[in-house]
């Protein structure tokens, strides 16, 4: 039963208004990370295909966790036909207009001689101008909630060398542990250096191997500095790429526009040696309000429960609380203005309260 005259009218100053960012893992299958036994390309029909490919769990080979995409400014890696774009420029041209401002559009990407720095950095893969070609990993809406968490995550790639000796092995995180964001379109943008869950290993300002877009979801690395530390076999670098192959475990391409070389497998491709994993979590903005229930020495001390009292005079049945008595109260109920009941709060354990006590209990409503 209520305890008796408990209504109070909770104003301003009794109700705080909270944002905190939550983070859980990112996966379908509830776990921060991927490796690379349990990586396979997602089944998708032969059109999806010539735009991006979907990285998926084995165990769930049709759900999407990542999407995986080859862009080249020039068009190199497709199939050019007369009077249209091939798709490896559309993808190129397409992230480009969603990720840069407009003065930087026509420009391209420009990550090996990162333009976000005030100088180029030291080690560059490109000797000048901009990326020509691209890889992009883009993460799943409902994975990754309102963003990619940033700083908690790792891409570790495997692949071989131009004599197909394999072990080169690339970790990568962001940046954002030097609190620097570049601030773009897209949101804030941190560059993807060597490491591993946000602990830089080396430098944007030595060699920068992409840029990530926590809000978006998105990653974008530069081909040229993954294809110089994970190259793949050279003599197959023409080749359309097969999921899986031996061969075709690195980033370097060739300038062919005769025929789509299925370039994005090769990301793919370099996530599946021993070694290699995607690890990653995701965040959410979630809104409290708090309400502050004052329960003061002089109320809440009765109850309407019948066996509260006793007699025809209704006098406390406890003589020992004839001058003082007692309550446990267990719940709080909040009322909107027309007297409906709009949440309930069950405490965990019974507050004892009487004339020579006050409480305060706090209500939380996540939304």
């Amino acid at each position: 039963m209520a305890i008796f005259g408990s209504k109070v009218q909770l104003t301003n100053l009794d109700m705080v208004d909270v944002e905190e960012k939550i983070t859980s893992p990112y996966f379908s299958d509830g776990s921060t990370q991927l490796l690379a036994s349990s990586i396979v390309s997602a089944s998708l029909s032969d059109t999806n295909e010539a735009y991006f490919f979907g990285i998926a769990n084995s165990s769930t080979p049709t759900v999407s966790e990542f999407h995986v995409s080859y862009g080249n400014v020039n068009g190199y890696g497709a199939e050019v036909q007369s009077g249209t774009k091939s798709e490896t420029n559309v993808v190129y041209k397409q992230l480009a207009s969603l990720l840069l401002s407009p003065q930087e559009v026509t420009g391209g990407f420009f990550i090996s001689r990162n333009k976000s720095l005030s100088t180029v950095p030291t080690t560059p893969a490109v000797s000048s101008g901009n990326d020509t070609d691209i890889y992009v990993l883009s993460g799943i809406r409902s994975n990754q909630l309102d963003r990619i968490n940033k700083k908690n995550w790792t891409i570790v790639l495997s692949g071989s060398n131009t004599t197909n000796i394999a072990g080169n092995i690339l970790h990568l995180t962001d940046d954002s542990v030097n609190d620097t964001p570049y601030s773009s379109p897209a949101g804030n943008r941190y560059n993807i250096v060597s490491g591993s869950d946000g602990t830089v290993v080396v430098e944007a300002s030595v060699k920068t191997y992409g840029f990530i877009y926590p809000d978006m979801g998105i990653m974008v690395f530069s081909g040229a500095e993954l294809s110089a530390s994970i190259p793949g076999k050279g003599a197959d670098k023409a080749d359309t790429a097969i999921f899986d192959d031996a061969t075709h475990k690195g980033f370097a391409v060739g300038t062919t526009t005769d025929a789509d070389r299925k370039n994005a497998l090769r990301f793919i491709n370099c996530l599946q040696p021993t070694g290699a994993k995607l690890k990653f979590r995701d965040e959410e903005d979630q809104f409290s309000r708090q309400y502050f229930c004052r329960l003061p020495a002089g109320g809440f001390n009765f109850s309407n429960s019948p066996t509260f009292v006793s007699g025809s005079n209704n006098e406390l049945r406890q003589k020992s609380m004839w001058d003082n008595p007692t309550t446990f109260v267990t719940q709080v109920q909040l009322y909107n203005p027309a007297g409906d009941v709009v949440a309930v709060g069950n405490l965990s354990s019974a507050v004892k309260k009487n004339k020579t006590s006050e409480a305060t209990i706090k209500v939380k409503i996540t939304f």
